[in-house]
């Protein structure tokens, strides 16, 4: 797999620069919407252990007192500036329309035709550098930090399913449609509008009362997939995990993102109704699987997976 190497020596100092600039910028596209990305944050920090909340600590800049989700969205913010611009095909993967499926040697490169530019090939670079910070190693060709953020975030990518659309509308952010009342494109009703709907009708806009209700369904007794988290934290082999993510989403966006949606159309209740719970399943997904990866490369534990490093 090739290795691309993220913004190098920054100092602590520069990096808050950085980050400060970012936010009076505001976001730029985003994948999951902001609050997508934060909860899936939440929900890894929340199930780490001790060493590896530890890292994260050590590894994130003091103004954000060790929230990671406060620089969950920070990958969006920076994709269209000069010096990150390489990092911008690295949030999603174009699959053949209509095909249905994700292959990684067919479809992860960028337009070029660079190979491992997407963000399957992102999840596995960023977690190989985070291996070198549990090592100990020297090596200085990494920013960890960066790596930190940019995995967080794509461990969110990977699983909204229209980040793994067809190529010709890329991922639905061609086809134009209506959602209730108002413009939008079917990638936004799956990046922001299914979540900021579900806020609004049935939380009071309070995104920690949706979050408490996606962690209760995995962490309660009687949660309805509570019995699938073995089976989601599953990983041997790095490579095969982010295929089988990949598939997961391509799947879902043939079955549920595309079906019944032409250019012009209104989508309302009933596509609402039957989006929301996989919406709110992936962000579960997406935080528990961040929380693995991070426990494995951070953690005191001798369990851990094949990977490039």
């Amino acid at each position: 797999m090739a290795k691309f190497e993220v913004l190098g020596r920054c100092s602590p100092f520069w990096f808050v620069l950085l980050l400060c600039f970012a936010f009076m910028m505001g976001p730029g596209a985003q994948g999951w919407s902001k609050e997508g990305h934060i909860m899936t944050c939440r929900i890894a920090q929340g199930l780490l252990g001790s060493e590896a909340l530890e890292a994260i600590q050590n590894l994130l800049p003091l103004n954000v007192n060790g929230d990671l989700s406060a620089l969950c969205t920070w990958p969006d913010q920076i994709r269209h500036w000069h010096k990150y611009r390489w990092t911008s095909p690295l949030h999603f993967i174009d699959t053949p329309d209509d095909e249905c499926t994700f292959n990684y040697q067919r479809d992860c490169h960028d337009p070029h035709g660079v190979e491992d530019m997407c963000v399957a090939g992102a999840v596995q670079n960023f977690t190989s550098q985070l291996v070198h910070y549990r090592e100990g190693s020297a090596d200085r060709r990494y920013n960890m930090t960066e790596a930190l953020l940019f995995l967080s975030h794509f461990m969110g990518d990977i699983h909204q399913p229209m980040h793994v659309g067809f190529t010709s509308d890329e991922g639905g952010n061609t086809i134009n449609l209506r959602w209730f009342r108002h413009k939008s494109n079917l990638h936004h009703v799956w990046d922001r509008e299914i979540v900021l709907t579900a806020l609004s009708d049935y939380y009071e806009k309070d995104m920690d009362l949706l979050q408490k209700d996606i962690e209760g369904n995995f962490t309660d007794l009687q949660g309805i997939w509570s019995s699938d988290v073995s089976s989601w934290e599953h990983c041997d082999d790095i490579l095969s995990c982010v295929t089988k993510w990949a598939v997961e989403s391509i799947n879902i966006a043939c079955k549920w993102g595309y079906k019944g949606v032409d250019p012009g159309t209104t989508l309302a209740d009933d596509y609402f109704d039957s989006s929301m719970p996989i919406v709110m399943k992936r962000i579960a997904q997406g935080g528990v699987r961040l929380a693995m990866i991070l426990n494995r490369v951070f953690g005191d534990t001798d369990e851990g997976f094949a990977i490039a490093t």
